[in-house]
């Protein structure tokens, strides 16, 4: 099969791998969409450590079974699907909880780091249990099912809060996680969002997908600017979709005494605390990591239309164009936000996914 290969740092090779094997667990699932997650973007030069190669990247993708293991029941060859990009083992104690983000096994696809290697789903094929697997809603496209990863970690985000109906919330970082953040506070029935971001343009697309106001951090004094929308009181919840120090320190001071911060982004593995200002003002801090269950409620709220995901998708190209696509997100390249690529993009052209 044709998968896009990292095969050294900032190297990526559109080349022939073998099929990936499969458990009687699993299914074997010709993928028709996979988008480019910013996670990959950052691991394509090795700094996160989280994508050392030679790798398969991608986690944010749909497409169609084309065969079953042994022992897989209630899913056949041509049902839609889209799958977690945790995979979790289903048997530990955090698993029988019900809390799976958090499982003792995790592993994410497309990630290679210190403990583990799991190829992802740039690639023709991709294998994964059947546990993991989430069927699409009728009439919703593969390019769109493709997002609802990054739409789950923001909708569990904002479920970590402590929100009230009408409450206020300042967003540090109107990336693709942090518009669909200021969605889902939209849903949760907030009643007023502040988007805080360095880009005009992403500033311009989180007013128009709910934000009430945009404070553009580069040009102006982004706390005075918060405070001053918030009559001096400070944001009821925060939420940090960056995960650098200034973001972070910007987003524990935005927030009212007695408020919530709730920390997503991670791009930086360690970054300082204002303490005096968590303690002295009883702030309650959230860690949010991926998403749990949330999967099937955001594909209906994509289908419906609740969750807009097209204002985001800037792109859809062939899976063989990938390196070119990674390059341009890499540079930062103005207005690109989601790309996703198309590794079968017609499978009744090839004979061997339909056999």
């Amino acid at each position: 099969m044709k998968a896009l290969v990292l095969e050294e740092y900032k190297r990526l090779v559109y080349q022939d791998v073998p099929e990936p094997p499969m458990g009687p667990d699993e299914v074997l699932i010709a993928v028709r969409a996979c988008g480019i997650c910013g996670s990959d973007v950052h691991g394509l030069d090795g700094s996160t450590g989280r994508r050392r190669p030679p790798l398969i990247m991608g986690h944010e993708a749909a497409g169609v079974i084309c065969r079953a293991g042994s022992a897989v029941a209630g899913w056949k060859a041509g049902d839609r699907v889209t799958f977690d990009s945790t995979v979790y083992c289903g048997q530990c104690a955090f698993c029988r909880a019900g809390r799976i983000n958090l499982c003792n096994r995790r592993r994410v696809l497309g990630v290679s780091c210190q403990d583990y290697r799991q190829h992802g789903a740039f690639a023709e094929l991709v294998a994964v249990p059947e546990r993991v697997l989430y069927r699409l809603p009728e009439g919703l496209s593969f390019e769109h099912a493709a997002m609802v990863e990054p739409v789950s970690i923001a909708v569990h985000a904002v479920g970590r809060a402590s929100l009230a109906l009408n409450d206020t919330a300042v967003v540090v970082g109107a990336g693709m996680i942090g518009l669909f953040i200021i969605q889902a506070l939209r849903l949760a029935g907030c009643g007023r969002i502040i988007a805080v971001d360095l880009e005009p343009g992403k500033l311009k697309l989180a007013r128009e997908l709910g934000a009430s106001a945009a404070v553009h951090s580069g040009a102006k004094d982004a706390l005075a600017e918060v405070l001053a929308l918030t009559e001096g009181r400070g944001a009821d919840a925060a939420f940090e979709a960056v995960g650098l120090g200034p973001t972070v320190d910007l987003a524990v001071r935005a927030a009212r005494k007695g408020g919530s911060v709730t920390l997503v982004g991670n791009l930086s593995p360690k970054v300082e605390l204002p303490l005096q200002t968590v303690v002295t003002g009883e702030l309650s801090l959230f860690g949010s990591c991926a998403s749990c269950g949330e999967y099937p409620a955001c594909l209906d709220m994509i289908a419906r239309g609740a969750m807009r995901v097209a204002p985001l998708l800037s792109a859809l190209a062939p899976l063989e164009d990938g390196a070119a696509w990674f390059h341009r997100l890499y540079r930062n390249e103005p207005g690109l936000f989601k790309v996703v690529l198309e590794p079968n993009p017609d499978l009744n052209l090839n004979p061997k996914l339909n056999s």
